[in-house]
């Protein structure tokens, strides 16, 4: 089975749950495992924060207030991309881990310990930041997509 789907987001905070909530749906009727549904949405709620956050004032010093988030289903994998068009992504603020106190900057260490697979870089030729992850699927006994 596959499915994809992609929404266009307002970098505004009512967006996070949204795009949680359609991941979450999605792989329900698709018959994933709770467990796994639930580690890729905190992931993805992690992404999307940080794009609501950090991912405005273009680097051409035009700001933007919309995000992308893109989710595919095929086989036995799930991966997902978040996009922004903001200033770009830091390298050190990538590997330094945040301190456990801290109230900010743990969300790329819990999508690292969330998939199995992360990638952040900048947008090809725009600006902006895209983080990607992945993670291998496991199934429910009974997939109510493939009952109905």
């Amino acid at each position: 089975m596959s499915i994809w789907w992609s929404l266009h987001l307002r970098r505004e905070a009512a967006s996070v749950p949204l795009a949680r909530r359609l991941l979450i749906g999605t792989m329900e009727t698709a018959g994933v495992d709770p467990e796994i549904s639930y580690d890729l949405s905190v992931a993805l709620s992690e992404a999307c924060a940080n794009a609501v956050e950090h991912g405005g004032g273009a680097p051409n010093g035009g700001a933007s207030e919309a995000y992308r988030v893109t989710a595919y289903l095929d086989g036995e994998k799930c991966r997902i991309e978040v996009a922004d068009s903001g200033p770009g992504f830091s390298r050190a603020a990538e590997i330094r881990p945040a301190r456990p106190d801290a109230e900010h900057g743990r969300g790329l260490c819990l999508i690292r310990e969330l998939a199995d697979h992360v990638h952040i870089g900048a947008k090809p030729g725009r600006g902006g930041t895209v983080v990607s992850f992945d993670k291998i699927l496991k199934w429910k006994k009974d997939p109510s997509l493939l009952t109905a």
